[in-house]
This record gives C-alpha cells, sequence and structure tokens, in this order.
C-alpha cells in the first residue's frame, strides 16, 4: 500500500550481560512476551463484550473498535491518530490544496486544542485566532478530555455555516470568544511580491503544490525587479506555516542550496535511517536569503529553516519556532481509513533535532502590537533641517537626474516607514537584505 511522509546511560553493563546469555532463556522469554500480549488481548475482548451486552446504553460495536483504536494510536504522541475514511478522504484534499473548514492547524496540550497556526485569508485567520491559542469551548461545549480528533470533528461543518470558539490567549485575562463562518479554503501554497528590489515568498502550507509555486513566483518576481543582477535578495517567509509534506519541505530547501544534506530522518530500526542531499542549482543565483518564522512555523518549515540556517545559506529572523521534529506517516488501511504514525524524527545539518526546542533564529525580532495611525504621528514629531530655514544657499551640484534619483529614494524610504508600522518583522529583514546589497556593492 502506497504511504507518504509528512513533516516529526545506563544500560551498558545489563546488555553486556544478558549478550552472554545462551539461546534458550531469550526463546522462553519471546514465548512467555507472546503468551503476555495474548492475555491482554483476551482481557481486551472480554471488556468489549462485556459493554456491548451490559452497559447501560446500546452501542455499536464499530464505534467501540474504532475508540479503542484511536485511544492505542493517540496515548504514544500527540501527533499519531486513525483517520477514518472520511478523514482520510478530507486530509487527501488539503494536501492538494482545496478543502472546507475553518482553516486552522491544531495539536494538543494540557488537555486542550491549541492553535498551532491560522492560515493565510481563511477564515480563522480573518476572525483573528492567533498561533498559541488554546480553543477551550465549541459552540459552549468543554473539548476538556476529548481526543483531538474528537475536538476537530465539533468543528467541522457544511460551508456557510456559523460555530463560536472560545479560546485563552497568553497576556489575555479573559477568554475570547470568537465566531467563524466555514468557508471553502483554498489554499495558494506560495504568494509572491515584489518590495523594492526585494523577491517577498510568502508560503503558507507545503502541499504539492508548493515547490512549483516558489519557482513560479521566484522567477516573476527576478522579472519584476529586472533580472538577476538587480535583485537584492529574497525573504522566506515561513510565519504560521504548520508544515506538511516533506518531500516539499527538501524540494524548496533544494531550491536555494547547491551541495549538502538537508535533513535526515532516524526511525526505531537504524537501518531505516534516510538522508536527503542537496543538487546542484540555486533558483536565486546566490542572492542573499532572509527567513523569517515564528512560533506557528512548525514541522516542514522548521526543516526548510534549519537547514538554510545550518548551511549558513540564510538569515534567520524572527522569533522560535514551534519544535515539531516527528516524522508521520500515513498507512492507508484495508476498512479505506488510514492510520497517522510517528516513524521518525528528523536532524538539521548539523545533526540537531528541533523537538520540543525549535529552531532559534539568528536574529531575534518579536512583531509588535499594532498601533494606531495617530499613535505613530504623535510618536514620531517632525524635525526641522538646513532645507527649513529662511533664505538658505541653493544646492547647485545635483543634476535633475540626480534629483530625480532622490525623489524615487525618498518614495522608497516612506513605503519603508509605512511596511514597518504594518509588519516591522518584514521590514526588518528587508532592511538586512538593503544593508547586505550595499556592501556587496562596495567590493
Amino acid at each position: 500500500m502506497k504511504k507518504f511522509a509528512l513533516a516529526a546511560l545506563g544500560g551498558s553493563l545489563v546488555g553486556v550481560l544478558i549478550a552472554t546469555q545462551i539461546a534458550a532463556p531469550l526463546a522462553a522469554q519471546e514465548t512467555n512476551t507472546k503468551s503476555t500480549v495474548y492475555q491482554q488481548l483476551n482481557l481486551f475482548g472480554d471488556i468489549f463484550e462485556r459493554i456491548r451486552a451490559q452497559y447501560v446504553e446500546e452501542v455499536q460495536p464499530a464505534d467501540l473498535i474504532e475508540a479503542a483504536i484511536n485511544g492505542m494510536l493517540t496515548s504514544l504522541d500527540p501527533h499519531s491518530s486513525y483517520m477514518p475514511p472520511r478523514e482520510f478522504t478530507e486530509m487527501r484534499e488539503q494536501t492538494r490544496g482545496e478543502f472546507g473548514g475553518l482553516g486552522i492547524e491544531v495539536t494538543q496540550q494540557d488537555g486542550f486544542v491549541k492553535v498551532v497556526s491560522p492560515i493565510d485569508g481563511t477564515p480563522a485567520a480573518q476572525a483573528g485566532i492567533q498561533a498559541g491559542d488554546f480553543i477551550t469551548h465549541v459552540n459552549s461545549e468543554s473539548v476538556m478530555g476529548l481526543t483531538l480528533n474528537q475536538a476537530v470533528e465539533m468543528m467541522r461543518g457544511p460551508v456557510g455555516s456559523e460555530i463560536v470558539i472560545t479560546v485563552v490567549r497568553e497576556g489575555v485575562q479573559d477568554p475570547i470568544e470568537v465566531s467563524i463562518i466555514r468557508d471553502t479554503i483554498k489554499l495558494t501554497a506560495v504568494k509572491g511580491r515584489v518590495l523594492g528590489k526585494t523577491v517577498v515568498l510568502r508560503i503558507t502550507t507545503f502541499n504539492e503544490q508548493t515547490y512549483s509555486n516558489l519557482e513560479d513566483s521566484l522567477k516573476k518576481g527576478i522579472e519584476e525587479v529586472g533580472g538577476i543582477d538587480a535583485l537584492s535578495g529574497v525573504v522566506l517567509d515561513l510565519r504560521n506555516n504548520p508544515g506538511g509534506l516533506l518531500n516539499q519541505a527538501i524540494a524548496v530547501s533544494d531550491a536555494f542550496l547547491e551541495s549538502g544534506e538537508i535533513v535526515s530522518t532516524r526511525g526505531r530500526n537504524p537501518d531505516d535511517a534516510e538522508r536527503y542531499g542537496a543538487r546542484p542549482g540555486d533558483l536565486s543565483g546566490g542572492k542573499p536569503i532572509v527567513v523569517l518564522i515564528n512560533g506557528g512555523s512548525a514541522s516542514a518549515s522548521e526543516i526548510v529553516a534549519g537547514a538554510l540556517k545550518d548551511h549558513h545559506r540564510a538569515v534567520v529572523v524572527g522569533t522560535k519556532s514551534f519544535g515539531k521534529g516527528s516524522v508521520q506517516t500515513i498507512i492507508p488501511l484495508k476498512s479505506d481509513g488510514a492510520m497517522r504514525l510517528t516513524t521518525a524524527r528528523y536532524y538539521t545539518p548539523s545533526g540537531r533535532s528541533i523537538q520540543a526546542l525549535g529552531v532559534a533564529p539568528d536574529i531575534i525580532v518579536k512583531q509588535p502590537p499594532m498601533q494606531p495611525e495617530t499613535d505613530v504621528a504623535e510618536a514620531e514629531p517632525k524635525t526641522r533641517s538646513e532645507a527649513d530655514l529662511r533664505g538658505i544657499l541653493e544646492n547647485d551640484s545635483f543634476t535633475d537626474d540626480e534629483r530625480a534619483q532622490m525623489e524615487a529614494e525618498r518614495l522608497l524610504a516612506d513605503e519603508a516607514a509605512k511596511l514597518r508600522r504594518e509588519d516591522y518583522q518584514l521590514a526588518y529583514a528587508i532592511d538586512i537584505l538593503r544593508g547586505l546589497s550595499v556592501l556587496g556593492a562596495q567590493k
């Protein structure tokens, strides 16, 4: 069956002693283990029959078995789970880039549903849901004690229907109730734009379209700035990107690396370890890169950020990423459902696992809260200069072309100031590339 991956002391002496044991006791130990497993399976069968026959209300055997399977998987880690046929179908639709819902990636922590990140342009993002929010209630019903699948099922519903979710947010004393209208989520994996001489590539997810979208967006951006020689650099914006397909994270990293390891995965069996390397060819022509990350950057996003950081190919800016360093394999089952099973940990080229640690930025830049325009104007009073004085001498050293260039630079400065108010982290990234471009021009 086809599988695909999503982008998740003290024993030495005892080992020597066991290794010196003869084969017979080991065989007996294996027999005892099998016997214990059979006893436990019999116990499961006994409990199943008693529930089916004696529970206060009639229950469907299929529901009991599905709950038992899901309980077995969710007891392993927050990312392993059973997907019934409908959920498996929806998951495959998501990797193709279109599905119905709210537009949030979630995990489970401390019994509540935690938002990994809202997806750009979706109902959840437009309603103000933020990475790190804890969802405590759905339509006034508590999600405490529910499995992640059960909580997600509560949030599903027809496109166009309303849902009210209650979130607890760090730094906010009272719970927040948010009303969201479910909609069809159409994901554009990569959105490109040009700011000055910089191409900004906003990567929202890693689905089947990501690399091709990135290649097209970068090509168009380079043409818009006037060619590769005019390009000052590239910003890869991975903020609030919850991850996705491992192969797409590898492809995006490879797009900017000429050689070297991108990521390695190591599972339970040492023989199953895999390493993925870069092939020659850099879509940006070796231009400087800044990668933007935050607490909503997870999994595949962290693979890209970690690879480019370890190879010193990019400056990573923002705040620490989410810290999901495990790989999940989707294994289709005969029931038309599937099992999402954590099968490996991934490691950055330096050999470091980011599991529960995250990728630390090279430059920590927090996104300040939005300020009203009036506050900004009051905080930045106009200062006087020589040009404001009466009867000043005219500057006779500028030609008309130079004056036009000065006016163009002034307009760029105004645009930069506006961007700094709207998105301080992105403005900071562009400032870094502008500075590197100036240094490069002086060589």
